[in-house]
């Protein structure tokens, strides 16, 4: 099935210059045209895009999708005692069907708000991989390996197997979609043995490694009062950076850490709702961009965010840095579209995605800017990262599949997952 979208505004990247009354060619799975003027080829279907922004799919590089049947749990805590004392103890009662449920849930929010792959660490991830397949959804899922005192060690230990069992039947599923991490969940909750260990079966394997990293100032000094060094340093020294790796939050990150990630190659993925809402302070955005790192947006879960909109991540990011930092050159919206689109590509390891070119897989979103906070649409990157939200999306495509088009979703059965949401809360909260 060929078809042509005409009449669009074309946002092909952050940088290149605008289409405006564009034509954008879809065949099959892949961009077929790119242009100003109508292409010679014949389309099967011809679609008016007259008042559309047509631009990459959104990339959420950090998240924990089963998380969004704890939206909003433990707000107005520090993100240790939110973790400790309130999300964990439910998570220890989410069961298989659980984790499966939010999941679906959660791929309904981020398919709605133009999300087309994102990058996941929970338990269960099979149930997450599962429902990302059925989808129509691209997802890299890791199965984050803890150890505490009274674990087994490494090549004994239950989520390593269960990490490596995740890789072995889920890397390449859906038709390539999915891809399976590695995961450290973090310094503080693993010992060096393990993550020794488990780091050098990932570089064995030419692995992608999941972590979150200095989130905390608090996690920060932490690590260099044990170990006199930054975590970092620490993961570094361990190999977990050794075949390639990503990193969430990095707020308390130093500038001898910037290099250590630039030298590795590792990307960084920046959660600006998350940290703000848990008060963790703000990662040096300007240091690592201007230091070469490639930096990528992320919303983290639901229960740290509340919504899984990258649009608002986008708009966050484009504005806490300038007042950061007292400088309105700091970040630029065209930076921001990339780190959201393009950069969060290259994170998962996905070859010719992330921008609108001829021969790139076909992986869009198109908004409506047939509104009043869309017009006057006179500088389109601008509008896009400082205006439009989530509600604006109008089409979402993955791989040539519509699977949200005006409201619709073409996919996933809306009205179940509610149901089986419902269900699923009334369980675990007694209401």
């Amino acid at each position: 099935m060929k078809t042509l979208y005409k009449n669009a505004v074309v946002l092909q990247n952050g940088h290149s210059p605008v289409i405006k009354n564009g034509f954008f060619g879809v065949d099959g799975k892949l961009i077929s045209y790119v242009g100003s003027k109508a292409p010679e080829e014949k389309y099967d279907s011809v679609i008016d895009m007259s008042d559309k922004i047509i631009m990459p799919g959104l990339y959420n590089c950090h998240t924990h999708t089963p998380m969004t049947l704890l939206r909003g749990v433990g707000s107005g805590l520090p993100l240790d005692k939110w973790l400790f004392e309130c999300v964990f103890p439910i998570e220890n009662r989410l069961t298989r069907e659980d984790v499966r449920i939010g999941s679906e849930l959660a791929m309904l929010e981020m398919i709605a708000g133009g999300t087309v792959s994102f990058s996941d660490m929970y338990f269960y991830p099979e149930e997450t991989a599962k429902a990302a397949v059925e989808a129509g959804m691209m997802a890299n899922v890791s199965r984050h390996v803890q150890a505490f005192p009274f674990d087994p060690p490494g090549e004994s230990d239950k989520r390593i197997n269960e990490s490596l069992e995740l890789i072995k039947k889920y890397n390449g599923a859906g038709d390539g979609r999915i891809k399976a991490d590695f995961s450290i969940h973090a310094e503080y909750t693993c010992d060096e043995a393990t993550a020794k260990y488990y780091s050098s079966i990932c570089r064995e394997y030419g692995g992608n490694m999941h972590i979150h990293l200095s989130e905390t100032f608090k996690e920060h000094a932490e690590c260099k009062e044990k170990y006199g060094k930054t975590p970092a340093k620490w993961f570094y020294d361990l190999g977990a950076f050794d075949s390639s790796a990503f990193l969430a939050h990095c707020v308390a990150i130093e500038d001898e850490d910037i290099g250590i990630i630039k030298d590795s190659g590792a990307s960084v993925v920046h959660t600006p709702t998350s940290n703000m809402k848990l008060g963790s302070g703000f990662m040096p955005l300007k240091k690592l961009l201007s230091s070469g790192v490639n930096v990528c947006l992320g919303t983290d879960g639901a229960a740290s965010n509340n919504n899984l909109s990258m649009l608002e991540e986008m708009h966050l990011a484009a504005v806490i840095h300038n007042g950061y930092n007292n400088d309105a050159t700091a970040v630029n919206a065209g930076t921001v579209i990339d780190m959201a689109t393009v950069n969060g590509a290259a994170l998962q390891r996905r070859e010719k995605r992330g921008e609108l070119r001829e021969g790139f897989f076909a992986d869009f979103i198109a908004l409506n800017a047939d509104k009043p906070h869309m017009r006057p649409c006179l500088d389109v990157p601008s509008i896009v990262v400082y205006s439009a939200s989530a509600a604006d999306v109008c089409l979402t495509v993955c791989n040539g599949r519509v699977l949200y088009e005006n409201g619709e979703f073409k996919a996933l059965d809306k009205e179940r997952i509610y149901y089986n949401a419902e269900r699923a809360v009334e369980r675990l909260y007694g209401q």
